[in-house]
């Protein structure tokens, strides 16, 4: 009797263990048998004002998904939530700190802080049935609890496409419930200013509308000719900065400089160089020429003045200025920016924008506040005091630890919520592949920093860049559950994180998803699908994944053979088309088509004599060879990229064959400053060693929407060894737009026939 009783407590434990299940992963969780239960009939107590507004959220989500609130009490009755702060902290470190108890006569939080408390709270929230009910079992439990990083954000750009208040406040309400932060609102860009500021009322009258749209992923395939528009008026920003404050959510403004400025100088003309313009508010995506006119002392007054008001909105102490993509094209032709390098004693027009950067930011610190800016801040000297935003990988972020400056990380390969998360795109993007997986993998301190250094990352971000996001569902869409992952990257001790079991509490957030009436990607579910070279290096290896655990995984090779299940790898000696079909029960869930084209160069070895930018690495050098050819274009894990520099690929055939040319696949969008290669030329060798010239082109045999493909017809001859050298631009051409930028080489294959 005594095994069963304890048995049965056993199982009680088991099963109560399996309803926790809280994202962020919290530092340490006690799970004892029994549960408290809230009823209308439970109370919230509170002693201050501060946690009465937590008090007020959870009521406001008890309301919005479960159909009832509470009342709110200074004292505690005989079924309660006890929310109570600590104020203030211990120490800095321990701010967002919280402990949260459930017993069977009530809860209890306790924060370092009032934001302790807060998220306390979130963590309550997540304890909470996902089935609406008016009797809400939680589970008892004993939480300790405090975040890794002191700076857990979240960016919008509302430049691109902007969304109603309403929409703001939910994606604030979609920040607190994963324990973030800091809201980064990204406020003017070439494509519309979004912010009033009183003393220059054209930014929005002008600069807020533009005449028209581009249709379709960059180039486009046309123009919408709707006018397109909008802003947030200083009245709305502020109830956004409150409604922020009272989730203990700091909003961070950005406006841009000296770049992205075309919406500013179509309203003020006179903030361009002399000569340049006229100007309009941009109706497609990319960088542009249009910059403020670092020679004018005018200029200046009229950002100060810009600022004056910012400031008085944002009481944030990080101001973010942005510094990014900002050509020098109309700097270098302008006398009065040369008479400012030459007065200042500058060396070029990259320290001309240190310059400039240094001076808004002298003038932002003498508000009391400490700016932020991209990576780019980095060239021609970093301001004193400024904190960089890393996007181009992590080296920026990196080199500015390393000169003891703070670092926020954002590299696209990992945050950027913009790209792509399926491998079949359902809709336009701006291309990349970053799944929710590659997102929880990330680890804002890179390993080349030491300890000391590693102490000046603050933390992370996920950047939501909107060309492809015209509504509020798409933003939702992009954003879960790779904002999930990311709030545990940043809040979770990194021996506490483990894919597997984020894997089993996911799947429970996806019905919390479903409470919040958020639409989120399923990309999760989709059948994953990797190629790798046969350990002999003859042909290819096809790997699924298909969430085993939750159904089955099917597959066919188009005119080979019936469905079959998958078992194993594919392993393809030949061009073939292998369909993947994924079930639950008898439902088709996802598929998956992969068009394999293979030839002498598919899966063998492959060297490069340079590495690809860390921002867009592929799969390394084998995506040259890996037989998927990248028919839609745009930038993705299908190809490689490269800043400014040739490609030199050097394909080991395995034995000596005879080649009669080669086909390089490669992306044309030079709007982003991405063009097609100048020429390819062609060597062979037997030995590996010593190489002759086989041919040379400098002609695009084929262009298809963003792809450009080049092709080098050889006289056959016999080698093992094949060299390619795909020679870059390396810089944008006078009359088009960034001239003088460097250029980007973007390659997804080389075929060898």
């Amino acid at each position: 009797m005594k095994k069963l009783f304890f048995l049965f407590l056993l199982l009680a434990h088991v099963a109560s263990a399996q309803e926790v299940n809280i994202i962020p992963k919290p530092a340490s969780v006690q799970v004892k048998p029994g549960n408290f239960t809230i009823t209308k009939n439970t109370t919230i107590a509170v002693k201050d004002k501060a946690d009465r507004k937590t008090a007020e959220f959870l009521n406001e989500y008890l309301q919005e998904v479960y159909g009832f609130q509470l009342d709110i009490d200074k004292k505690e009755k005989k079924d309660y939530i006890r929310l109570t702060t600590r104020k203030p902290a211990k120490d800095a470190a321990a701010k967002d700190a919280y402990r949260l108890n459930v017993t069977e006569g009530g809860v209890v939080i306790e924060g370092e802080t009032h934001a302790g408390t807060f998220h306390g709270l979130q963590s309550l929230i997540q304890l909470l049935p996902v089935e609406k009910s008016a009797s809400l079992a939680v589970p008892m439990v004993a939480i300790a609890d405090a975040p890794r990083f002191a700076y857990r954000g979240m960016h919008l750009d509302v430049g691109r496409h902007m969304f109603p208040v309403s929409f703001i406040k939910k994606y604030i309400d979609y920040l607190a419930l994963h324990k973030m932060n800091y809201f980064h609102w990204h406020l003017t860009e070439d494509q519309g200013w979004r912010l009033e500021i009183k003393k220059y009322p054209k930014l929005t009258e002008v600069g807020g509308q533009r005449n028209g749209t581009i249709i379709g992923r960059f180039p486009g395939t046309g123009n919408t000719g709707k006018p397109y528009g909008g802003f947030y008026t200083q009245e709305e920003a502020r109830e956004i900065v409150q409604y922020a404050a009272d989730r203990h959510i700091t909003v961070v403004p950005e406006i841009e400089m000296p770049g992205h400025a075309s919406a500013a100088l179509t309203s003020y003309p006179w903030l361009g160089c002399p000569g340049t313009g006229p100007y309009k508010v941009e109706e497609t995506w990319g960088v542009f020429d249009d910059v403020y006119c670092a020679g004018k002392d005018s200029t200046f007054t009229f950002l100060e003045d810009v600022m004056d008001e910012v400031l008085a909105i944002f009481p944030s102490k990080y101001i973010h200025i942005g510094g990014d993509e900002s050509p020098k094209a109309n700097w270098k032709v302008c006398p009065l920016c040369q008479k400012r390098i030459k007065e200042e004693g500058l060396k070029d027009e990259h320290e001309l924008q240190s310059y400039f950067i240094q001076r808004m930011e002298k003038y932002i610190n003498s508000k009391g506040r400490t700016i932020i800016g991209w990576d780019e801040i980095l060239e021609g000297g970093l301001a004193p005091n400024a904190i960089v935003m890393s996007w181009r990988g992590e080296a920026g972020g990196i080199a500015a630890a390393q000169q003891n400056h703070y670092v926020i990380m954002t590299p696209g390969s990992h945050v950027y919520l913009d790209h792509s998360q399926s491998q079949r795109e359902d809709s336009v993007t701006i291309g990349g592949f970053t799944t929710v997986q590659k997102t929880y993998s990330y680890n804002p301190i890179p390993k080349e920093l030491t300890a000391e250094q590693a102490k000046y990352i603050l933390g992370a971000q996920g950047n939501v860049w909107t060309e492809y996001m015209n509504n509020p569902a798409k933003v939702e869409y992009q954003v879960f559950p790779r904002m999930t992952a990311l709030s545990e990257v940043l809040w979770t001790a990194p021996e506490k994180k483990d894919w597997n079991d984020f894997e089993k509490r996911l799947l429970t957030q996806f019905k919390r998803y479903d409470l919040w009436g958020a639409n989120y990607s399923k990309a999760y579910y989709d059948i994953n699908a990797e190629v790798a070279p046969t350990p002999g290096g003859d042909g290819i290896t096809v790997k699924m994944d298909g969430k085993k655990d939750l159904g089955k995984l099917l597959y066919s090779i188009k005119g080979k053979q019936g469905t079959q299940a998958y078992t194993s790898p594919l392993q393809l000696k030949e061009s073939a088309q292998v369909t993947g079909l994924f079930y639950k029960g008898d439902e088709l869930v996802d598929s998956l088509t992969l068009k394999l084209n293979i030839n002498k160069a598919t899966g063998k070895a492959i060297s490069l004599k340079e590495q690809p930018s860390e921002s867009f690495p592929g799969n390394g050098a084998f995506t040259l060879v890996d037989g998927i050819i990248n028919e839609k274009g745009g930038r993705d894990e299908k190809s490689i990229g490269y800043s400014g520099n040739d490609l030199e690929a050097t394909i080991d055939l395995g034995t000596a064959q005879q080649v009669s040319n080669v086909v390089v696949h490669a992306l044309n969008t030079g709007g982003t400053y991405v063009y097609p290669p100048k020429g390819v030329e062609v060597y062979g060798s037997t030995d590996g060693k010593s190489f002759q010239p086989m041919g040379t082109t400098d002609a695009v045999a084929e262009v298809a929407g963003s792809k450009a493909i080049m092709k080098v017809d050889v006289k056959p001859a016999t080698v093992r060894y094949v060299k390619v050298t795909v020679k870059n631009t390396q810089t944008v051409p006078e009359g088009k737009r960034g001239a003088g930028e460097k250029t980007w080489l973007y390659l997804d294959e080389i075929q060898v026939n």
